[in-house]
């Protein structure tokens, strides 16, 4: 094999293990920020939604079975949406810690999560 069939044989395989690794990863995912849900929570009721926020200080309830929070927005702190998990407690779960949730908005306007992921995504997509 000379030397133009092995560079090309080596782009090849960084190709074939780019693509390999991006296969399942859904790149479309777009976060809402709590401010946008609560202007409009109608517009996304019953929609998987992800979003991020932080835990409003003395709103963590932790019962077996059932984590309810307040989640804060981060940009405009004032503004925060209710959510329900009924998942296993996730680890380092804190009032004030940062987190990425999955769920769906319901008739309340309440977020019933389906995920959480401590810590938040480095940034929004749109």
């Amino acid at each position: 094999m000379d030397k133009k069939q092995k560079q090309i044989l080596a782009v090849i395989t960084i190709l074939a293990f780019a693509i390999l690794g991006l296969w399942g990863i859904d790149t479309g995912q777009t976060y809402y920020m709590v401010s946008e849900i609560k202007e409009n929570p109608d517009g996304f009721e019953g929609n998987d939604i992800n979003t991020m926020g932080a835990i409003k200080q003395g709103t963590l309830d932790v019962k077996p079975g059932n984590i309810t929070f307040m989640l804060r927005d981060i940009e405009q702190p004032e503004k925060y949406i209710e959510v329900e998990y009924t998942g296993d407690l996730p680890p380092n779960l804190e009032e004030g810690k940062e987190l990425s949730i999955e769920g769906k908005i319901d008739r309340q306007g309440n977020l019933k999560a389906e995920k959480i992921v401590m810590g938040c995504p480095s940034k929004y997509s749109e």
